[in-house]
Formats: C-alpha cells, sequence, structure tokens
C-alpha cells in the first residue's frame, strides 16, 4: 500500500473542506492508504470562540507520523501572504527527522485557502514549499492537465503550485466545485506519483 498522509491547519472550515477533498483524490486511487489529520491548535481556546473558530474534531498527528508515509499533503490558510504559525511550529518541531535525512525523497504538496485573489495566495503556496524542500522532499503541484484552473467563468482558487480556494475576508466564501475538484485532482496526482515512486524503490531493494 503506498501510504498518503493529508496535513492540514484550518481556522474556519476552509482548509479542513479542500483537505477532505484531497483525501478522496488520493483515496481514489488503488492500492493507497490515506490518513487525514491536522497539526496541534496553538491559539487559547477562548480566543478561538470569540473569533468563531470552527470546531475540528479531526485527528491530531505529531512530527514523528510524517516519516511512516510515502507522501505528505500540507494544506495551510493564507496568514499574511504566508503559512500559517501552527504549521510552521508543526514543521519546526519535525528537525529530528531532517537531521537524520529521514523525508527525503518521500512526495510533497501543498494546497491553501486565502481571504483574497491577490492576498498571498500564490505566495504562500510557493512558499510553504521551501521547507519541505529543505527536508529533501519531491514537490508536486496542480499541473494544467486539470484544466479547471483555467475557467474564467468566476473566482478560482489554486495555481500551477497547487489547490486553494478563495474564502472572502470574511470568511464567508465556501470553496466551489471547481475549487473541491482541483483539490481532489491534486490529492489523486500525489497519490499516483507516490506509487510510482515507492513501486521502483521497493522493486530495487527486492532485487
Amino acid at each position: 500500500m503506498t501510504r498518503v498522509l493529508v496535513l492540514y491547519y484550518s481556522s474556519y472550515g476552509h482548509v479542513r473542506t479542500l483537505a477532505q477533498a484531497e483525501a478522496e483524490g488520493a483515496q481514489s486511487v488503488p492500492g493507497t492508504h490515506v490518513d487525514l489529520r491536522r497539526v496541534p491548535e496553538t491559539v487559547p481556546e477562548d480566543v478561538r470562540q470569540k473569533a468563531g473558530f470552527a470546531t475540528d474534531d479531526t485527528p491530531v498527528a505529531s512530527p514523528a507520523d510524517l516519516e511512516r508515509y510515502d507522501a505528505i499533503i500540507f494544506g495551510t490558510p493564507t496568514l499574511f501572504g504566508m503559512m500559517a504559525g501552527q504549521m510552521k511550529s508543526f514543521l519546526d518541531q519535525a528537525s529530528s527527522l531532517w537531521a537524520r535525512n529521514a523525508l527525503v525523497g518521500k512526495v510533497a504538496a501543498v494546497f491553501a485557502s486565502t481571504g483574497s485573489q491577490h492576498g498571498g495566495h500564490e505566495a504562500t503556496l510557493l512558499s510553504t514549499q521551501i521547507p519541505l524542500q529543505h527536508f529533501g522532499m519531491l514537490i508536486v503541484g496542480m499541473p494544467y492537465s486539470f484544466s479547471g484552473q483555467t475557467t474564467a467563468d468566476g473566482i478560482i482558487g489554486g495555481a500551477p503550485y497547487g489547490a486553494g480556494t478563495i474564502a472572502g475576508a470574511d470568511g464567508s466564501r465556501a470553496p466551489t466545485e471547481t475549487d473541491l475538484a482541483g483539490a481532489r485532482f491534486q490529492g489523486g496526482h500525489v497519490a499516483r506519483i507516490a506509487a510510482r515512486l515507492a513501486g521502483n524503490v521497493r522493486g530495487e531493494e527486492a532485487a
């Protein structure tokens, strides 16, 4: 089985919705096992409630979990043009994996939610890939074979660098079906690439 982890942080539910679509896409690839996990929250509960954060009962991951997977798909909201601090904190705690080269050669991908079309959507997708490359991971985007990202019929999230959605300044805008289709496409794309790489490595080991 190819093991895929969809790991995300979500404040208001947009990234969680995309994460579920990413997991669906990966699970659609035969021979794939998918886990959906979130990174730990760092915002105090009273602040979360006052801010209207969405309740999330998805199991929490630990950095040590990452090396068990062939591919990891990371999801984050955009905060000031960058990944959320919760995701950055999680990656910072994975330094022991970096020291052991434990993630070298594993597949990675990124998806994101942003408040506005020009609020750092692509910057977040790209900058989140930087620490993943320091871990030695192989970055997979969302190629134009997903034709939905070329539509001009409305506001569409995502880019060749990864799937995404535009939540609106007040967070009231839900992911569109095109956004969700992009996330499912990316999940399947990652799973297929991970399966090919894992199959080749296992074949070499058997030989």
